[in-house]
Order: structure tokens, then sequence, then C-alpha cells
């Protein structure tokens, strides 16, 4: 297909405001990136907010959506039957678009790509991670285990709804949609191990706008930015934290921003020292300050990050990263090079990175512009633009050349029976 131009319906579920997310603002910015390089744009969302404001029944009846929403299949179909663009990009649908929005554009006759910003497909919550540590319990097979353990908000009867959405949904997602996105080559690998068809899944990392500012002379705080959680490796920082200041610290205060669970217990325990400032939520500006005047970043997630946008960001300006060594952060973080790798769940791996990265200054100041170099060949936007559009040829060229892709609609339901005996 020749067309320099594409129309473009963008489907996505934003998340509560309280919970800034990450996917929210690849979101934003992949609109941005298209609408500015003159693509046409439209939005087909909902807003978790929304749920608030909602009467009580109907608050009752979202779960019970989740796995299916008849109502938005019909409102989508009827919009790409009018509009007709060329690719419609689905991100979230949780939880009150549903996997019905698969069927719309079967419905419609319109080719879909879905960019895999979590591991949904293969795990019920997203994060192939339970009780501390790593879990594939649920991937490649059945969902049960995660009903009987409650992974979704600790409940049981919480994670129904995911679980059945998840089991009811496979076929219809790996079979309607034309292109996976997957963030990285490590998330892709995993999605395959679980039996995703590897033939639809490409690797487009996403992209960090460039803000043409950079950190200047050695930094003043290690960073940690991100969601006060369990699974973004704030126990594993902490501990490896006292331990930094047990050998006699490292010079400079850690800095931490963001909120979650664990904000209280992170709050009361920087206020017990002054060698640590807990800032809470921050506004996107303010991080991007607080990045450009670091010393090192910390990324010491325990789960398996299907990418690392904190990670990323920190190389735009120029300062090296000490990250997990598994999941994407073993990918987009080169050891020795553009940062350092530590052992998962090892705060004294984590606690000697660190200190290597704020005591060696010439090693830090050559990392550093390491990781500004390896952010403009791989994470710019205007390399982000290029695979995405590089995935919209590909993605309309093999659903044009699939078997029935003129659209005769795909009129059944969920297929929770089909998929149980599947």
């Amino acid at each position: 297909m020749n067309r320099q131009r594409f129309r473009v319906l963008v489907v996505h579920n934003r998340y509560r405001s309280e919970q800034p997310s990450g996917e929210d603002q690849v979101v934003d910015q992949d609109v941005a990136l298209l609408a500015d390089a003159g693509h046409e744009v439209g939005m087909f969302e909902r807003r978790s907010d929304d749920i608030a404001a909602m009467t009580v029944a109907r608050k009752v009846a979202v779960p019970l959506r989740v796995p299916w929403n008849a109502a938005v299949r019909t409102e989508l179909a009827a919009r790409l039957r009018t509009e007709r663009p060329d690719v419609v990009h689905i991100h979230s649908t949780f939880p009150l678009l549903s996997p019905s929005v698969v069927a719309a554009c079967a419905d419609a006759g319109v080719p879909a790509v879905a960019t895999l910003h979590n591991y949904l497909q293969v795990c019920p919550t997203g994060t192939l991670y339970r009780a501390g540590r790593v879990c594939t319990e649920c991937a490649g097979g059945s969902p049960l285990p995660a009903v009987r353990h409650g992974c979704y908000r600790d409940s049981s009867v919480a994670t129904v709804p995911v679980a059945v959405s998840s089991l009811a949904n496979r076929r219809r997602w790996r079979t309607g949609i034309t292109r996976f996105f997957c963030v990285s080559a490590a998330q892709r690998d995993i999605l395959i191990q679980a039996g995703m068809p590897a033939d639809r899944l490409t690797v487009k990392h996403n992209f960090v706008p460039d803000r043409g500012a950079r950190r200047t002379g050695r930094g003043d705080h290690v960073l940690y930015l991100g969601r006060i959680t369990a699974e973004k490796g704030i126990p594993v920082l902490r501990e490896a934290w006292d331990r930094l200041a047990a050998r006699g610290g490292v010079g400079m205060p850690l800095v931490l921003a963001g909120t979650g669970p664990l904000q209280d217990e992170v709050s009361a325990w920087a206020e017990r020292r002054t060698d640590v400032r807990y800032l809470g939520l921050q506004s996107r500006e303010q991080c991007h300050a607080l990045t450009e005047r670091a010393a090192v970043v910390v990324v010491p997630s325990s789960w398996l990050e299907a990418f690392g946008l904190v990670a990323v960001e920190a190389m735009a300006a120029g300062v090296p990263v000490v990250a997990a060594g598994h999941g994407a952060l073993g990918e987009l973080v080169r050891e020795g090079v553009t940062g350092m790798l530590h052992r998962p769940d090892d705060p004294d791996s984590l606690a000697d990175g660190i200190e290597r990265l704020v005591t060696d200054v010439a090693a830090n100041q050559a990392m550093g512009a390491a990781a500004r170099l390896h952010y403009e060949r791989e994470f710019t936007p205007a390399v982000g633009l290029a695979r995405l559009v590089g995935g919209y040829h590909e993605a309309i060229e093999a659903f044009s050349g699939r078997t029935g892709a003129s659209g005769t609609g795909d009129t059944s339901g969920p297929g929770v029976s089909e998929a149980v005996h599947r």
C-alpha cells in the first residue's frame, strides 16, 4: 500500500487520574505524533474516572461487562462503518470497553492492531506477579489459579470477571488482531512462550519526546520515580539504601516520587532520616526536572517490566540507570555501558550499583553520555513514528491478504463455552 497518510481510530480506556499511568502517556504521545505527521487520528475512549459518577446500578454492572460489552461493540461498529478508518489501534479495554471492540472491527471489516502494554493476554492481572514474586501459573493455560489466589485486588470474587474475560476472549484476540505491538523483545518472548502467535507479534518500543534538556554536572540526588508498590521494587530499594547508609552513605539523598499502597510506610521511613526525601505525586514537569538533576535513576522492579519509560526518560536526559536485570530492563539498559544491572530482588547488588555510579564520577559521566546516544538511536519520536507507520502498513497489507478480509462480521458473543472446551 502506497498511501502516505493514514486515517487511524485509537481505542483506549483511560486509567483513573489518581493513579497516573504510563499507558495513558504513551497513547497521548502516539496520537500527537501521528497528528503532527499529518495523519488523521480519531479517539474512541472511555475513562475509568467516570465510574465514580455512575448510579449504583451502573456501577454494579461494570464487572459484568468486563468480559463483553455489547453496547460498546454496537457503538464502535457503527462509527467504523461511517468513518471507514484505514486501521484501528487498540490500547487498553479494561474495564469499560471490553474485548468486544475486536469484534466491532470484524463487523465493520477494518484491520485492527493492538499495543500490548503489559501481560494481560496471558495473565488476568497483566503483571505476571503474585505474593512478592514473578508468577506464570496462568500463562498459556487456565486463569483459574488467579481466581484461587484472588490476584485482582486480593479478591477471588473481583478476579472472576478478568479471568472470564481472559478465557472467553483468548481466541478472539489472537485471530481478530492483525498485528500486536510488543513494547520490548523480552515481552514478546514471554508471550510467545505462553502460546501467542509469533507471526503476529512485532516489537515496537515506546518512544520518549526529546525535551532538549540534559543533566549538567554530577547531579545532586539518587532518584526513584514510579508507583510506590512492592512489584516496583520499593522494599528492595529501601533495604539497599539502609545498607548503603550502614556503609557510610553515598553523599547525596535518595528522592522518591509517586503514590501507591506503600506510600505511608515510605513516608514514615523518609521522615525518620536525613538522607531520604519522599515527595509524593509529582507533575510530569516536576518529574522531568527531578530526572535532569539526578546523579542516577533507579528502577529496581521485582516484576518483569514490559518496557520501562522511566529508564528511557533518564537516558534522554543523559542520566545513567541502575535497573533490575530482568524483563525489558535487561534489554533497555546496557550493563556497564548505559548503566548498571542488579540482580533482581537483591538489595546488596542494587546497593553496589548505586554506589558505583555515584562515587565513580568518570564512569557516571561516560555512561550518561552513552545512554543519551542509545536514546537517540532507539527511542526518539522519529524512530517511534517510523516503526508505528511501518506497523500500520504491514497490518493493512496482511489484513487485505487474508481470506474473508472484506469482513462479513463476527456475530458471535464472547464464546465462553467454546473457550472452555478449546
